[in-house]
């Protein structure tokens, strides 16, 4: 069973930090669009969201179960603490982004692609990070 959820975590992985790349990418190419063409393009590039809010998911699902023999000495592992934290600060960004985008889609779309963009990077820098204690601590 451990096999299957370390699996699960790591395809939640590719999806989650998949999606924050494929976004910088997509912010790249909207910045040498013309504004119409890469708000048009910013719109279809939230369906995205939805790959990476399940591999968050499958992420937080597949790492409780990982953290089976952690919990007990959780309270003397900083590394593990910071990166469970980080994990909630991830979560709490990706909620905000799919706030912003679902305002994108009835509203103001260039203030909410703004504040995505600010939220993006906060969460693409949150995820190495993440990534990174994890290898510290688990390695």
């Amino acid at each position: 069973m451990k096999d299957v959820m370390l699996i699960t975590h790591f395809l939640g992985l590719g999806m989650g930090l998949g999606t924050s790349f494929a976004n910088m990418f997509f912010g790249i190419a909207g910045a040498q669009m013309e504004p119409n063409e890469a708000s048009k393009l910013r719109l279809a590039s939230l369906v995205l969201s939805k790959m990476g809010q399940l591999g968050l998911l499958l992420l937080v699902v597949s790492g409780i179960f990982l953290m089976t023999p952690y919990w007990q000495i959780l309270p003397s592992s900083p590394l593990l603490i910071a990166k469970l934290l980080l994990v909630a600060a991830l979560i709490t960004l990706v909620v905000l982004i799919h706030r912003a985008g679902a305002r994108a889609k009835t509203g103001d779309a260039e203030t909410q692609f703004k504040k995505i963009q600010r939220m993006g990077k906060m969460a693409l820098l949150t995820s190495l990070m993440i990534v990174l204690l994890a290898v510290l601590y688990f390695h």
